[in-house]
């Protein structure tokens, strides 16, 4: 089913807003303007706002160290991100949780995570709160293809289809475990994997938002009707390297023919042309879209820019300490 315009509009614009926030990023770190390393999400924006697009506002998502394209599919705030990654008080963290730790509760966004990994397990208690309260609510668990091969996905997605919690796994194939091709280092498909748990496997083509949208549609579906989780493998790939400032000390891992063919298929550019080519939309109007979204980027920087930075004392603030009674 295709979305109705309103839809293919915030879908194409919240691309393009990941896009420009990603570039912006990747500027500020090069000047300086950021601490510690940024992980960009380049390349991969239809799979973010493919399966964001399906959730409301009150359902979940975990995420992992390229986050910001998942948070911002969410729906998050790009003004107070820019802050976060500035490390400003005004950020969704206050300015400590940075950019792989980024999160925003009120919006069901349960945090990237720097371990890979890491947010397989936090989906699935997620999922079985969810179940427990009988509130309809689904997870989508973001996660890489090389966190396939931890054992963390393993056990997360047994006990989600043991308890038929309403999750929906989202393995982003990017085809690179860092600096390593991932193909020799996976025994067997991804997608296979899912057979061994008895749950739903889909392989989508990543670059198209469209197909993703309507593979997270059924997904999703499924897992808020009770039917347990799924496993979406989306075919995609990061333009830009594992991190920003790689090739300073990393040597070439991927072609340059690699990299090209991939940008043929750019997920937003392809995109735009269905929508003219369709008649939602006009070039011009895309064209004013993306100019709101720059104008929106650049004033997200300016504000974060003036920011205040936190005060050394709160850094004992937000701490949080489990007591065991006895």
């Amino acid at each position: 089913m295709i979305p109705e315009k309103p839809l293919l509009q915030q879908m194409f614009t919240r691309m393009v807003a990941i896009r420009r926030f990603e570039e912006a990023a990747i500027a500020l770190m090069q000047a300086d303007k950021l601490v510690g390393e940024v992980h960009a999400y380049l390349g991969q924006e239809a799979s973010a706002v493919g399966v964001c697009s399906v959730l409301s506002r009150d359902d979940y998502i975990t995420s992992t160290h390229r986050g910001h394209g998942h948070v911002i599919a969410k729906g998050a705030s790009l003004r107070r991100m820019m802050a976060e990654l500035m490390g400003r008080r005004t950020g969704l963290c206050k300015g400590k949780g940075g950019s792989m730790h980024i999160a925003d509760v009120s919006l069901g966004i349960l945090g990237a995570n720097g371990i890979v990994a890491g947010g397989l397990p936090i989906a699935v208690g997620a999922g079985l709160a969810a179940q427990m309260l009988q509130n309809r609510r689904v997870v989508a668990c973001f996660f890489g293809d090389g966190a396939s091969n931890e054992g963390a996905f393993h056990e997360s997605l047994n006990l989600a289809a043991c308890w038929k919690l309403p999750v929906v796994f989202v393995c982003e194939d990017n085809k690179y475990h860092e600096f390593s091709l991932s193909a020799p280092l996976i025994a067997g498909s991804l997608v296979g994997r899912a057979a061994a748990y008895a749950v739903p496997g889909v392989q989508v083509d990543g670059q198209d938002v469209l197909a993703v949208y309507q593979a997270a549609q059924e997904a999703v579906g499924r897992a808020r009707d009770g039917e347990g989780p799924s496993l979406l493998v989306v075919n995609t790939f990061r333009i830009s390297g594992h991190f920003v400032g790689e090739e300073a000390f990393i040597p070439a891992y991927r072609s340059s023919q690699e990299v090209a063919a991939w940008q043929e298929r750019d997920p937003i550019a392809l995109f735009r042309g269905w929508l003219v080519t369709n008649d939602y939309f006009s070039v011009q109007e895309l064209d004013k879209s993306q100019a709101d979204v720059e104008a929106e980027i650049q004033a997200a920087v300016a504000s974060a820019e003036a920011d205040p930075l936190p005060e050394p004392e709160e850094a004992l603030e937000d701490l949080f300490v489990t007591v065991e009674a006895g």
